[in-house]
């Protein structure tokens, strides 16, 4: 962190990660598994192959589903797993019938 102030008197934030991925488990409460796709230049065949990251994220409101495209920020660390936090849902999840988007369940 900069120690310098800002003008309210508070110290300025360094500059955090923010990455995309995909929700893959919405099974726990305020967490969510989310994998970040990227590809890898095999060393010696040149070939790109597919590799994954698994993070852990907090959703505070449990506004992400299973399939949901969202964007993530890095932060202090809030249990064993989670170093990340739900900056906003980039896309909601299709479904697989219909191809619309998955709404929310209503409770009467």
């Amino acid at each position: 962190m900069s120690s310098t102030p800002e003008k309210s008197g508070r110290p300025t934030r360094g500059k955090r990660k923010t990455v995309v991925g995909v929700v893959t488990s919405d099974k726990m409460n305020k967490t969510r598994r989310v994998e970040i796709p990227r590809l890898v230049r095999h060393p010696r065949y040149n070939k790109y192959i597919k590799r994954r990251t698994v993070c852990y994220m907090h959703d505070e409101n449990n506004e992400s589903r299973r399939g949901d495209t969202v964007e993530l920020m890095e932060t202090r660390p809030l249990s064993k797993l989670k170093h990340w936090r739900l900056v906003r849902i980039v896309s909601r999840a299709k479904s697989a019938e219909t191809g619309e988007e998955l709404a929310e369940p209503t409770t009467a």
